[in-house]
C-alpha cells in the first residue's frame, strides 16, 4: 500500500460536521450481538479521539472499558448494567464470582443421576446450532486448544458442514498435523493459513477504516489475515471458541505468581530496554517490563509500552490518566476469596475489551457474522451454576476445564495439545522486519496525536528482533494506520 495515498489532500475546507450524539453500545458476545450500526463514516469522521484509550491501548493494547476509541462513544461489556448510564459511574461486578457455583456437597444435585458429558454435549450441539442459524457457511477457528477441540466436536454433530480453519503463527507452534487429525476423525474439512505478516498487515490496512472500532489484541492481525480468507472464500461466519474461561476457571500457575510478585509498579527511564544485553533478551527485557507494571494489569497478555514510553510518546504525562481507569474495577477485584477468582476477574477486564473485541470488530469491517457458542446464556449457565466443581477444576492437580477434558476423551482419548494450550500467535518480528518503513510513514503523519513515535521507532529499530521490542511495534502498527484512517476517510 502506498502510505502516501492516505494524507490529506489540498481540497476546500468542507463544512464543519455536526457533532454526533453521545452513543452507548452494548459490547459483549455474552449479552447478544452488537449493533455497530451508529457508528457510521458520516458519524465517525466527526468523532473526536480519546487520547487518553490510545494510551490505554499502548499499555495494555485494549481500551478500558467502559471507554472507547471514541471520547462519545462508551461500552457496555460483561461485568456492567446494560441498564446503567456508562458516562456516569457505573459499577462493575464480575458475573461468574465462585460463589455462584454449586457445592461438591449440595445435596439438591446428586451426581449418579447426572450424565455431566452428556448433556455438556447435547447443550453445546443446541449453542451451536442456536449461534449458527444465520450462517449459511460457517468456518471454525481451530487453534488445537481444548476449547477448539471440544467445540469441534459439538460442530461435527451440529454443523457438519462447517469448515475448520488452522493458523500457524510462528515458530513457537505447530498444530496443523493435530488439527488436521481431529478435523479428519470428526468429518470435517480443514484448512490451514501460514503467517505471512506483511500479508496480514496489509489486510488490516484494507479494512483497518472499516473497524468501528480499535482494539491492538496480539492476535488482531492473525483474526484480519483469517477471517480475509474465509470471505475470500465465501465464508460468511467465524465460529471462535472463547468464551469458558470465566465460567469455569484458570487456576493461577507458578509462573503467574511469580510475576505477580514482580509487579511494582516501578518507574525507569523510557529507554532503559535498550541497553546493552538487555535489548537482546527477552526474558530480561520482559521481566524489566513487569516491574514497572502493577499486579492486575501484568495479568493482561503481551509485553507493552512502559508508562514512561507512553508519556515520552505523547510529549506529557497520560499514562497515569490511562492507569486511573482501573478504578471502576478495584473494589470487585479486591473482593475475591481466592487467587483464582482475583486473576480471573483481571483477565475479564481484557477479555472483554480486548480478546472479543478484535473478532467483532473484525467482522464487523468485513460484513461477517462473528460466532461464540460458548458464551450461549443456557449452556453457560448450566456449566456456571450445576456442573460441580471438581469437574471444572481439579483439586488435587489444579487442571482446569476437566469436563472438557472429559468430554474429548469421548473421541480423542490421548491427544498431548489437550494439555498444552494452542494459541493462533502472530509474527511480531517478521512484521517489524518487512513493514518497518510503512509504520514509520504512519507515524511521521499521526506526529500531532504521538509526537514521540518516530524517536521510539529509531532508537529500537535495531532491537526489534527481540520479540518484546518487536511486540510494542506491533501495537504501534495497528494503532497508527487506524488513527491516522479514521481522521481522513470522512474528509
Amino acid at each position: 500500500m502506498n502510505v502516501s495515498l492516505l494524507a490529506p489532500h489540498a481540497v476546500p475546507s468542507p463544512a464543519p460536521p455536526t457533532r454526533p450524539a453521545r452513543t452507548q453500545i452494548m459490547m459483549s458476545p455474552y449479552y447478544g450481538r452488537p449493533d455497530f450500526a451508529g457508528l457510521s463514516v458520516e458519524g465517525d469522521a466527526a468523532r473526536k479521539i480519546d487520547l487518553v484509550s490510545v494510551a490505554d491501548v499502548l499499555r495494555n493494547a485494549f481500551v478500558y472499558p467502559p471507554h472507547s476509541i471514541f471520547e462519545d462513544v462508551k461500552l457496555v461489556t460483561f461485568g456492567f448494567c446494560p441498564s446503567q448510564d456508562m458516562y456516569a459511574n457505573p459499577e462493575f461486578h464480575f458475573k461468574f464470582r465462585d460463589s455462584g457455583k454449586r457445592g461438591d456437597t449440595d445435596p439438591a444435585h446428586p451426581d449418579h443421576d447426572t450424565d455431566w458429558v452428556g448433556t455438556y454435549h447435547r447443550l453445546l450441539c443446541e449453542a451451536v446450532t442456536t449461534s449458527t442459524c444465520e450462517v449459511r457457511q460457517p468456518w471454525m477457528l481451530q487453534s488445537g486448544g481444548k476449547d477448539s477441540t471440544t467445540l469441534a466436536i459439538a460442530v461435527a454433530d451440529a454443523r457438519p458442514d462447517t469448515i475448520c480453519l488452522t493458523y500457524l503463527g510462528g515458530r513457537e507452534e505447530d498444530e496443523v498435523d493435530s488439527a488436521r487429525f481431529v478435523a479428519s476423525t470428526l468429518g470435517l474439512r480443514h484448512e490451514s493459513l501460514v503467517c505471512d505478516p506483511g500479508r496480514a498487515y496489509d489486510r488490516y490496512l484494507a479494512v483497518a477504516d472499516r473497524m468501528p472500532l480499535l482494539t491492538a489484541d496480539f492476535a488482531l492481525l492473525s483474526y484480519v489475515d483469517l477471517a480475509t480468507e474465509i470471505g475470500a472464500r465465501a465464508g460468511d461466519g467465524v465460529l471462535d471458541g472463547l468464551g469458558a474461561d470465566s465460567y469455569f476457571g484458570m487456576p493461577v500457575s507458578r509462573q503467574q505468581r511469580i510475576l505477580k510478585w514482580l509487579s511494582r509498579s516501578v518507574r525507569l527511564p523510557p529507554g532503559v530496554s535498550t541497553l546493552p544485553l538487555l535489548d537482546r533478551s527477552f526474558t530480561a527485557s520482559f521481566l524489566l517490563g513487569t516491574l514497572q507494571m502493577n499486579t492486575i494489569e501484568r495479568v493482561f497478555p503481551g509485553s507493552r509500552f512502559t508508562d514512561a514510553e507512553v508519556d515520552e510518546m505523547f510529549g506529557k504525562p497520560v499514562s497515569d490518566r490511562s492507569r486511573s481507569r482501573l478504578q471502576p474495577f478495584l473494589s470487585e477485584i479486591a473482593s475475591a476469596t481466592s487467587e483464582d477468582e482475583w486473576r480471573d476477574m483481571s483477565a475479564s477486564i481484557a477479555g472483554s475489551a480486548g480478546a472479543f473485541a478484535k473478532g467483532l470488530y473484525t467482522c464487523a469491517a468485513l460484513g461477517l457474522n462473528a460466532v461464540y457458542p460458548f458464551t450461549d446464556v443456557r449452556f453457560r449457565e448450566w456449566v456456571y451454576r450445576e456442573v460441580p466443581p471438581h469437574m471444572m477444576i481439579d483439586p488435587v492437580t489444579h487442571a482446569n476445564k476437566i469436563l472438557v477434558r472429559d468430554h474429548i476423551a469421548t473421541r480423542f482419548p490421548d491427544l498431548p495439545y489437550v494439555k498444552t494450550k494452542g494459541s493462533f500467535r502472530f509474527d511480531v518480528r517478521g512484521l517489524a522486519k518487512t513493514r518497518y518503513d510503512t509504520v514509520r510513514d504512519f507515524a511521521v503523519q499521526a506526529r500531532d496525536v504521538l509526537p514521540g513515535a518516530v524517536t521510539w521507532l529509531d532508537r529500537n529499530r535495531k532491537s526489534l528482533d527481540n520479540k518484546y521490542h518487536a511486540s510494542k511495534f506491533y501495537l504501534l502498527a495497528v494503532v497508527l494506520p487506524w488513527i491516522q484512517l479514521h481522521r481522513t476517510r470522512g474528509a
